[in-house]
């Protein structure tokens, strides 16, 4: 019987196909754009929740605006010049910035004293460190009605305990400086926990070989803390106080609860900027146009004093020594 062989098949049948330009287009256009369609829904969303509203109320700002009348005519900056000849505003600025340094301050100070000691050898670390978060769990609105009864005039718990020191009652309620040392309290026992476990993060990714070459020269625990942590420590620090920056300007929560009225005390002693912009707004007024143009004054101030904290904390960290580096051959 004869057999049969298959005929050799040629190489230009046998290989496949080449892809077509379509493809080729299709598979530059997929490694070009992919990034940007990934990163999308959050400039999309930051456009709605963000950006539109910063643009309207700029547009705001400019017209004679009531709450109830609805939109007026067109004044240019007539509601800027009439919200900075008001003293109410600077008063409230004047707090503002009063709560702010006595939060803030503090509180980077605390956080990074407390993350340093969650950092070391502790029993029960996990127990510890959820601990330092629960204060920032409580409700804004819970936190202010307990410590507007912690610091009350006449029945506080604060006042008994500096009773039996030997201290006179302070007017809490009633003295500027004491009502802004009770709101920061306040602030600082919402958000130092929060600093708090930002700042150990950044505390664990430091290298410990840094540490045991720091114990082998001689150096104690309070000079590794200050020559190794806190250098290598600077850009959470830079993060860190531009948000509680941020924030801070942007107090409102805790000088709305101090009080069972919510307008800043009877000579508005604690009336802060945004509690200001609300008594435009939504007070006896009703005046959406002066209340958009205090929005849009404290925006420029939280920029302004932003890219200030950004400066100087940038040439803080660039005049922060760079590491020894070791060579090829073992020797520094």
């Amino acid at each position: 019987m004869a057999t049969t062989t298959a005929a050799p098949t040629s190489p230009r049948t046998s290989a496949a196909p080449p892809p077509s330009r379509w493809r080729n287009l299709l598979g530059k256009a997929d490694v070009k754009l992919s990034p940007y369609l990934y990163i999308a829904p959050f400039f999309i969303l930051f456009a709605i929740v963000g950006l539109f509203p910063l643009i309207y109320t700029a547009f705001v700002s400019v017209h004679e605006w009531h709450l109830i009348g609805g939109q007026g005519d067109f004044i240019g900056l007539q509601n800027y010049v009439d919200v900075l000849q008001q003293p109410r505003f600077y008063t409230a600025l004047r707090n503002t910035f009063s709560i702010f340094l006595l939060s803030s301050v503090p509180q980077v100070v605390a956080a990074i004293v407390i993350a340093a000691v969650l950092d070391a050898n502790l029993r029960a670390k996990t127990f510890w460190r959820m601990g330092v978060l629960l204060p920032y769990v409580v409700a804004p609105v819970a936190v202010g009605l307990i410590f507007s009864r912690l610091f009350a005039d006449q029945s506080g718990l604060i006042n008994e305990l500096l009773g039996y020191v030997g201290v006179d009652p302070v007017r809490w309620h009633s003295d500027a400086l004491a009502s802004h040392v009770a709101i920061a309290s306040m602030v600082n026992f919402r958000w130092t926990g929060y600093n708090t476990l930002i700042f150990l993060a950044a505390m664990q990714a430091v290298p410990r070989d840094l540490y045991e070459a720091a114990v082998l020269d001689g150096a104690s625990r309070l000079r590794q803390f200050f020559s190794v942590t806190v250098p290598l420590l600077r850009p959470t620090i830079i993060f860190v106080v531009i948000t509680s920056t941020i924030g801070g300007l942007q107090i409102f929560d805790e000088p709305r609860m101090y009080d069972q009225y919510g307008l800043g005390g009877a000579d508005r002693q604690w009336m802060t900027v945004t509690m200001y912009l609300y008594e435009l707004g939504w007070g006896a007024q009703k005046s959406f146009g002066r209340a958009a143009a205090v929005a849009w004054i404290l925006f420029l101030i939280i920029v302004v004093i932003g890219l200030i904290n950004f400066s100087i904390t940038r040439r803080i960290a660039s005049a922060a020594p760079d590491r020894p580096k070791t060579k090829r051959g073992g020797h520094r």
